[in-house]
């Protein structure tokens, strides 16, 4: 399925830009589309700025059965978060009949009745997806200075010694949400992340590298791009071809 960009919820004055070439068109309304972007490789990448209440997303998004299923444990934020996705999927998927989010037997999101890789992450205030004919993954995460607690259970000592000590916190987030991403790629469960999943080294001003999933015969290989905000440490993976 070809994901258009169409834009018709974008609030004035949010776009960020992010490190790498892309095509947007957009009809300025007062929501809170932070930005949909055209991936060079075919794709597309949105982020989604929360200001809106549950019944917002619940008029426009007629869900399906299952979808309701899945909702209905949700509360609070989380409830908001999953909303929101779903409605950013639609947007950028330029439908007019919204396609359900469905799940395979992993548990991996899918898009109904399209054949395009989908992956979904959400925080606090955002929500993130990327979307592409190939194996893609994302994360978006808050700050959390805690999780240098974590580091030796995702971290291996080769990604370790890349790890600047003044920076060491924006390291880690970056590290995890690239191997969030590639599992979330990956889709089938049954991944140590510090044995199975490889992340080449970077620095911080590169906005990318890349990543492995290499687990008995299986080696997938992935650019992985990232950005870091006052806000948020966004990451995202696609498959190379």
């Amino acid at each position: 399925m070809n994901f258009p960009v169409h834009i018709t919820d974008l609030q004035a004055g949010r776009l960020k830009v992010l490190p790498f070439e892309f095509s947007l068109y957009i009809e300025i309304s007062s929501l809170a589309l932070s930005f949909i972007h055209k991936l060079p490789s075919q794709g597309e990448l949105g982020l989604w700025q929360i200001e809106e209440s549950d019944s917002y997303f619940e008029s426009r998004l007629d869900l399906s059965a299952s979808e309701s299923q899945q909702l209905a444990p949700l509360k609070n934020r989380r409830r908001t978060e999953w909303l929101a996705s779903r409605w950013l999927l639609h947007v950028m998927s330029g439908r007019t009949q919204r396609g359900a989010v469905i799940k395979d037997a992993c548990g991996k999101p899918r898009l109904l009745d399209s054949d395009w890789e989908i992956s979904i992450s959400h925080t606090q205030s955002h929500v993130a997806v990327v979307a592409a004919p190939f194996l893609v993954g994302i994360d978006i995460q808050v700050r959390v200075e805690k999780i240098s607690r974590i580091a030796p259970k995702f971290m291996s000592d080769a990604e370790s010694k890349n790890v600047a000590p003044h920076r060491a916190i924006e390291f880690l987030h970056l590290y995890w949400g690239a191997k969030e991403s590639l599992y979330k790629a990956y889709g089938r469960r049954s991944l140590d992340f510090k044995k199975h999943i490889r992340i080449d080294a970077f620095n911080l001003e590169d906005g990318c590298t890349t990543g492995q999933v290499i687990k008995d015969e299986i080696k997938l290989a992935f650019d992985i791009y990232f950005t870091i905000t006052q806000e948020y440490f966004l990451v995202y993976a696609l498959e190379r071809n």
